[in-house]
């Protein structure tokens, strides 16, 4: 699952909406917003972000970190270590491997240092 992806069926939930009759209403096929949803589509372009804020009558602030989840959900990421130290090209090689395996807390300590290091 992506973040977008994760406030999507969230959203869908919250309100009671039904994946078929929103897929209906964005234009877009049932399997593909259930894609969206489980991490298993590309990121969502700003056309469709826009779609779903409409939907949800989504404005301002929660427009924007809605976009700033769909900016952060591809869900096949590629980092480019080229250039960089050994010691950068050995953690992303070890967090491509281990990623799944890290304990929970590990995750939302990284993320939070993360999140505090690139804005």
């Amino acid at each position: 699952m992506t973040p977008f992806g994760e406030k999507l069926r969230a959203m869908r939930a919250e309100r009671g909406v039904q994946l078929k009759a929103m897929a209906k209403a964005l234009d877009v096929t049932p399997a593909y917003l259930s894609a969206l949803e489980h991490g298993q589509r590309g990121r969502p372009n700003r056309y469709f972000v826009r779609k779903v804020c409409a939907y949800f009558n989504i404005i301002w602030d929660d427009a924007e970190e809605l976009q700033r989840l769909a900016d952060l959900s591809h869900p096949r990421v590629v980092v480019d270590t080229s250039g960089l130290d050994a010691k950068r090209t050995e953690l992303a090689n070890l967090l491509a491997r281990d990623i799944s395996k890290l304990p929970d807390e590990t995750v939302n300590r990284w993320l939070k240092e993360a999140r505090k290091t690139g804005g």
